[in-house]
């Protein structure tokens, strides 16, 4: 298949990290979830580890092996032989970050992407990692919206509760970079736990000022979560959190919605 990459001199990135390769029946689902019609996982498993993770027990996957990657290796190949018959929007990384590390070297989202945009399919993106803004050339030509999840701007309790992922600041200049290229961004703050207690207006000053106007605040995901690993961490699902983050978008200009999940 053609593709820009190498026209563009886009080469792999340095990356070591456990992986498997594997071929998949299918690449587009059709799904009920909220404003999408199918959803695309180039990978599965996650390197980012986020202890509030509910896709091992949703996927029935093993949640010991869970940050072991993945790859599917024709995943380009199944989506342009079932893209044709797809019509609506598709929403990708809605089990996986589509921009983990390990894009950088197989760089599977951004071949999908490609076909995605010849096709002028519309897509949904959800990911926490500045690696997306590798792709703005292509994103900023289709009909794409994009929702970057941070869940607290403290560094360190950042580092504790999603130990592979970019960090808060790095998000936030991700979501500042998609905004100044006339990308439809919004912030996932999902889970909404009660680590963000007393960082709600840090957090939410910090989204406005890098343009973003809407936020989706979901409460925590019991379903498939490691519970007892959380309940070891004292975090909990905050009610009070979703109440203060409401507050502050009133006074920030933000728009906050409240126990929406579009991915679920």
């Amino acid at each position: 298949m053609n593709t820009t990459l190498f026209g563009m001199d886009l080469r792999p990135t340095e990356w070591n990290n456990p992986y498997q390769l594997i071929r998949c029946t299918r690449a587009l689902h059709p799904t009920k979830m909220s404003s999408l019609d199918f959803t695309l996982n180039p990978y599965s498993g996650c390197e980012h580890g986020c202890v509030y993770c509910y896709a091992p027990g949703h996927t029935h996957s093993d949640l010991s092996t869970w940050r072991v990657v993945k790859v599917k290796t024709n995943i380009v190949e199944k989506l342009s032989k079932e893209i044709d018959g797809a019509v609506g929007t598709i929403g990708i990384g809605t089990v996986t970050d589509p921009y983990q590390p390990a894009e950088g070297r197989f760089m599977l989202t951004r071949m999908c992407l490609e076909l995605l945009q010849r096709k002028k399919r519309s897509v949904f993106i959800i990911t926490k990692s500045p690696l997306i803004t590798r792709d703005i050339d292509i994103l900023s030509n289709m009909d794409s919206v994009i929702a970057i999840t941070i869940t607290n701007p403290n560094e360190k309790i950042s580092k504790i509760t999603e130990p592979g992922a970019a960090l808060p600041k790095e998000r936030l200049e991700t979501i500042r970079k998609l905004t100044d290229s006339g990308i439809d961004t919004t912030v996932f703050i999902a889970p909404v736990l009660s680590s963000l207690e007393g960082y709600e207006e840090e957090l939410m000053r910090s989204i406005s000022d890098t343009g973003v106007r809407k936020v989706y605040a979901d409460p925590l995901n019991q379903r498939g979560t490691d519970m007892d690993r959380l309940n070891r961490m004292h975090i909990t699902s905050s009610v009070k959190a979703e109440r203060r983050l409401a507050e502050l978008g009133e006074e920030y200009g933000v728009e906050v919605i409240l126990g929406r999940r579009m991915y679920d």
